[in-house]
């Protein structure tokens, strides 16, 4: 632990959080979407199987237990509670795109080629493009809510924490790790744009929106 993943921890949380109450707030998951939210939620599913076989402290429990519990809570909130908000005409991207070939380069490149380590290197490549249909949507419907920038700052913000925090951890414990590195430098790249307009627009009280 070091304060880099520590405050990345805490603005993964806070995205989650500023989600989950922006859907139940508002009634309604306009803006959202639910594909990419269902691609988060199969990330800690695949990610966190190690709660059945291992244990490493509280705080690891726990977090776990939250992103998977929240990823589903929202997953539920969009498909099934408030289903009739869900604009599935612009939350048109083909996640097929993402999952097949991610799980090609699961099982071709891991650290161990067993099935929960292949589990875990599918979670990881798949984090760094889930992102992706939210910012499509984004792009097809030319703007975004406020809130909806908050939780992507944050959910942006926690990645580049990471990627300090690997940079901490190989200087003073000597840990290295190829694959969870490149992923994170994927997916804080997938990001920049957004941070730029987060900067330049939502900090000045305007309302962003991407290019199409």
């Amino acid at each position: 632990m070091n304060i880099f993943r520590l405050i990345g921890d805490l603005s993964h949380l806070a995205a989650i959080i500023i989600l989950l109450l922006k859907i139940w707030k508002s009634r309604s998951c306009a803006g959202i979407s639910g594909k990419s939210q269902i691609l988060f939620a199969i990330v800690f599913t695949t990610r966190y199987l190690d709660l059945l076989t291992s244990f490493i402290s509280l705080y690891n429990t726990c977090m776990k237990v939250i992103y998977i519990g929240c990823a589903y809570a929202t997953v539920y909130l969009i498909y099934m509670k408030f289903r009739a908000t869900y604009d599935g005409n612009h939350d048109s991207f083909r996640v097929e795109f993402l999952v097949v070939p991610v799980g090609g380069l699961a099982v071709l490149i891991n650290h161990d080629f067993s099935f929960l380590e292949i589990l875990w290197t599918f979670s990881i490549y798949l984090e760094s493009v889930a992102i992706l249909p939210q910012l499509f949507m984004i792009s097809k419907t030319g703007e975004a809510e406020t809130i909806t920038t908050h939780y992507l700052f944050c959910l942006g913000l926690y990645r580049a924490l990471y990627l300090f925090n690997w940079i901490w951890r190989f200087y003073f414990e000597g840990f290295f790790d190829m694959i969870a590195i490149v992923a994170g430098v994927v997916q804080t790249v997938l990001y920049c744009d957004f941070f730029y307009l987060y900067v330049t627009k939502v900090l000045k009280g305007k309302k962003l929106s991407l290019p199409a």
